[in-house]
């Protein structure tokens, strides 16, 4: 028999949840393909070893930009790679998968993720937005006759949700996270040193030392990174500290607290007031920033929380609300 699995597509990462299992994969959206041949060289954590570093014959392509599949074919060439991988597939049956999109994703969009999945060997392929299932996959009780407020910070996505009775009440979706983070500090060290760095070595920098509210008596933390001097045209390193980090993604982080603040001011005041009880969940890679809780709760003033393991919330919630999906129809019958 297949087993049911929840996917977490993300721009940056893909993570599958296995029913009974839990999460079971977690690889970067990168596929290698040679270029002469049209040749899929390699997939995951594989194909981001190349990135930046392959010859003129080998693309290191992410499929998926800011959220959406930007080539439908090499996506479902790394879903069908994954799930086979997985061995999921029963010997005369093919799984249920639950995948999920950020909240503005377009009818055209939905229909190619949909399609990817189905083409990919998925049997039915349910869609739901990625704030609903990452509330589920944090431990929230969505379900109940009260507000709860999940952004949901990922790689290509920021998602914003406030959710009532298992529903979205109010929501927005910014296509600006992670990956423009680490862009913010890529063209920062360009402008302010004169130096051009890659995405990975600048997501490195922000993983190693990104503090972004600073408290009397916390140090600073120093970094070295290495690129090509744009005068000259040499390798040179140069020392970054955290100041510097967060002055490069300060912009960005605070257009996600804005959009957080407008999703707050649209809201019901019996929600509003459960929010200021309850205060909000971070969730996604971008909750590990340094600080980040304590920056949304010092502007949006109400208490935030960075959920447990907020890099699987998503796949997680995608499972488990597949898994009670089936039992509800099962119960039915």
């Amino acid at each position: 028999m297949a087993l049911d699995i929840g996917i977490d597509l993300g721009t940056a990462n893909v993570l599958i949840y296995v029913s009974g299992k839990g999460i079971v994969l977690n690889e970067p959206s990168v596929v290698a393909i040679d270029t002469n041949t049209n040749q899929v060289l390699a997939v995951g954590s594989e194909a981001y070893q190349m990135v930046g570093k392959t010859p003129s014959n080998i693309r290191a392509i992410r499929p998926l930009k800011d959220g959406v599949i930007s080539d439908f074919d090499v996506t479902e060439e790394m879903l069908s790679y994954f799930i086979k991988k997985l061995n999921v597939r029963g010997i005369m049956s093919r799984p249920s998968i639950m995948i999920c999109t950020p909240t503005n994703t377009t009818e055209i969009e939905r229909k190619a993720i949909l399609q990817a999945a189905e083409k990919s060997g998925g049997n039915k392929v349910y869609l739901e937005v990625e704030p609903k299932v990452a509330a589920i996959g944090a431990g929230m009780d969505i379900f109940q006759p009260r507000g709860n407020m999940v952004i949901d910070i990922g790689g290509g996505t920021s998602d914003i949700a406030v959710l009532s009775l298992g529903d979205i009440v109010a929501s927005s979706s910014l296509r600006m996270a992670g990956d423009r983070m680490n862009q913010d500090i890529v063209n920062y060290v360009k402008d302010q040193h004169h130096l051009l760095i890659g995405e990975r070595s600048a997501e490195q920098v922000k993983i190693q030392i990104a503090q972004v509210f600073k408290q009397d008596g916390d140090d600073d933390k120093v970094t070295q990174v290495r690129g090509r001097d744009t005068v000259t045209g040499m390798p040179r390193s140069i020392d970054i500290d955290s100041n510097q980090v967060e002055e490069a993604i300060h912009e960005t982080l605070m257009q996600i607290v804005s959009t957080a603040h407008h999703v707050m001011e649209t809201l019901p005041p019996e929600i509003a007031a459960d929010i200021i009880d309850r205060g909000i969940t971070l969730t996604g890679g971008g909750a590990l920033l340094s600080g980040l809780d304590q920056l949304i709760s010092e502007n949006l003033k109400v208490p935030v929380m960075v959920a447990e393991h907020p890099l699987n919330n998503v796949a997680q919630g995608a499972g488990i609300l597949l898994e009670h999906m089936q039992k509800t129809a099962k119960n039915k019958k």
